[in-house]
């Protein structure tokens, strides 16, 4: 259930959660091993008892992090299995779960807690949800939650199958769909934002919808966002 990634970070698919007009989407998260022994939890699926006993068997939870208002669905079954776990949303998660308390508004700037470790940039400007999008330094991976999508062109069906491919969401390889394209009212802070992920020494790119990439991450990021820069 748990599978290696890279040095100390491990992914695990969980069950398809429904959407909006009866869309379906896969979830993935992702665990991050500091080097205190204490477990990064970035965008958690659903806790199954198997999961549990995987995630136990690394080290102590002490983070959970919802890294964009769309991305909370689970946090709170989490937080109440790992009472001593912080929980860290993105700005505007707090107005969203009311089920537990969110510990920390993550911003620009990394918990202490991860500075050595993982690096963190909020991509600003989007109407639709600001995410927070991180850089995990050991095994060179950049994790993003929605900004960055990909199905295969089987997992729609219908007038949704159309919308999807209106989307861009069944590309060769992941891109930034449409609707977020469109909601970005404000490009000179999403460039700025950019700017910081494109400094990062991108090997591998992570995202919660779709296949991770494995190689030469930042020329993937170059081209998933050259719109951007026009």
């Amino acid at each position: 259930m748990l599978v290696p990634f890279g040095d100390e970070i491990w992914i695990a698919d969980g069950t398809n959660v429904q959407g909006l007009l009866g869309f379906h989407f896969p979830t993935r998260m992702a665990v991050i091993r500091l080097c205190s022994g204490d477990l990064f939890i970035w965008s958690p699926v659903a806790l199954s008892e198997d999961l549990r006993i995987a995630v136990n068997a690394l080290g102590r939870v002490r983070h959970l992090v919802a890294p964009n208002t769309l991305h909370h669905l689970f946090i709170s079954d989490w937080a109440q299995a790992y009472p001593d776990a912080q929980v860290h949303g993105a700005p505007g998660v707090t107005r969203i779960i009311k089920t537990v308390p969110v510990d920390n508004e993550l911003g620009n700037t990394p918990s202490p807690a991860w500075l050595e470790e993982i690096d963190q940039v909020i991509m600003e400007g989007n109407r639709i949800t600001r995410e927070v999008v991180f850089f995990h330094r050991s095994s060179s991976t950049a994790l993003f939650t929605d900004l960055l999508q990909q199905y295969p062109a089987s997992w729609f069906t219908g007038w949704r199958a159309l919308i999807a491919e209106w989307d861009g969401l069944l590309g060769s390889e992941p891109g930034v769909p449409r609707k977020f394209r469109s909601a970005f009212n404000n490009r000179r802070a999403a460039r700025t934002a950019l700017k910081h992920i494109l400094s990062w020494p991108t090997t591998k790119v992570l995202m919660a919808h779709g296949e991770p990439i494995t190689k030469d991450g930042r020329d993937f990021l170059i081209r998933a966002f050259r719109w951007l820069k026009s």
